[in-house]
């Protein structure tokens, strides 16, 4: 096979499942050429060890923006960490780091308690059926980063949806860029005024221990990396991770219950993926992956969700086996661009999902499956909506 017809695959689903061709591909070909408009190529790993392998191996790859820049693209760069590599990904990194320790978390966990608290109370007011995603799933983790990073109450509504409009591949790559624009462009200001009176939040912190280490715009790029990790991915894994729990009653037992809730949610983490690739990779140098001769400057796509649900990863990887022995999941990445707010999002899962299923121990589907809304063609994968009962 010397390219895909499926220039796609890599942002597609079926339900829950990556799509066949991918798993095919992994198979055939785990480092696959994908012909791209304009005739360049692009090159797709999916099994876990060579994901694995590129993602941690910044000798070899980089993920640089001025590359992205160089294949065509002509959008301002969006800075933070996912185009940043060594020494500038370094320094920039360490000023967020100590935040995200879990000893500094633990005074988040009460406030995610408490606004996870405020919208069960509201479901259970407005009656005894909800779409969980409005409801539940997108305003727990916006309020969390939005409080994180100290975003004003009246911009939080526009600010968030740009978040989710970069992940909507549905009207094109262009309307994407454009999102991440406009979001930096409305970071930036927002840098500008805590710089001038700092507040409470993330920013505010970073500007009063560091301000004279960071400039706006550099600022405004890790706001917006905490966003785009922190908004949308978790959004999905509430909405898709409750979707599974709701068909398999055996484990939404154990999360419900307390039992095994880390063990549960880190096995959902793995099987849902819903980060589907990495942020894209360059060669720095001619070099060969897997056996497949790669150029210099060539841009490498690691797919995640191909990635995760390799059969090195142990039996029945198509399962959710709490308490899997097996090496680490990708589903955040890995190496020095492993995100750096997972212990954020984890922390959420543990609190949200168990408070949901003890509210509404009787919680079920209100559709059947086939008829939730799933997401096309997205980067993050996730369901536009989820009615649900009880």
């Amino acid at each position: 096979m010397s390219e895909t017809e499926f220039p796609l695959m890599q942002f597609m689903r079926d339900g829950l499942d990556p799509v066949a061709e991918l798993g095919r591909i992994r198979d055939e070909q785990p480092v696959c050429p994908l012909h791209m408009p304009g005739g360049s190529t692009v090159w797709l790993a999916t099994r876990y060890d060579d994901v694995r392998s590129v993602l941690g191996d910044t000798g070899r790859f980089s993920n640089d923006f001025g590359n992205v820049t160089a294949v065509g693209s002509a959008q301002e760069d969006p800075g933070g960490l996912g185009f940043r590599d060594p020494p500038e990904h370094t320094r920039l990194r360490r000023l967020l780091t100590p935040e995200f320790t879990m000893r500094r978390l633990r005074r988040m966990e009460p406030r995610i308690e408490a606004i996870v608290a405020e919208h069960l109370d509201a479901m259970e007011r407005s009656g005894s059926s909800a779409d969980l995603v409005p409801s539940f799933a997108l305003p727990i983790p916006s309020l969390v980063v939005c409080e994180l990073l100290g975003v004003p109450h009246a911009d939080r509504a526009d600010f968030l949806r740009l978040s989710t409009d970069r992940f909507d591949l549905s009207a094109g790559p262009e309307a994407s860029l454009q999102a991440v624009n406009d979001s930096m462009s409305y970071l930036t200001e927002l840098v500008a005024r805590e710089r001038k009176d700092p507040g409470d939040g993330l920013l505010g912190m970073l500007l009063r221990e560091h301000g004279d280490q960071v400039g706006d715009r550099e600022l405004a790029g890790l706001a917006d990396g905490l966003l785009t990790g922190g908004h949308d991915t978790s959004t999905s894994m509430l909405a898709l991770g409750v979707l599974w729990l709701l068909r398999n009653p055996d484990h939404l037992a154990l999360v419900r219950d307390g039992d095994q809730v880390e063990a549960v949610v880190e096995e959902l983490l793995r099987y849902l993926t819903v980060v589907q690739v990495a942020f894209p990779r360059f060669a720095r140098e001619d070099l060969v992956l897997a056996g497949q001769p790669i150029a210099k400057g060539e841009m490498v796509l690691c797919s995640l969700t191909g990635a995760n649900r390799d059969p090195v990863l142990g039996p029945d990887v198509d399962t959710v086996v709490p308490g899997r022995k097996a090496a680490s999941h990708l589903a955040f990445g890995h190496g020095i661009h492993r995100c750096v707010g997972a212990p954020l999002a984890q922390m959420e899962l543990r609190i949200a999902l168990p408070a949901l299923l003890r509210r509404f121990p009787d919680l079920r589907l209100a559709v059947p499956f086939e008829e939730i809304p799933f997401r096309k063609i997205s980067i993050v994968y996730g369901v536009d909506s989820l009615p649900v009962a009880w």
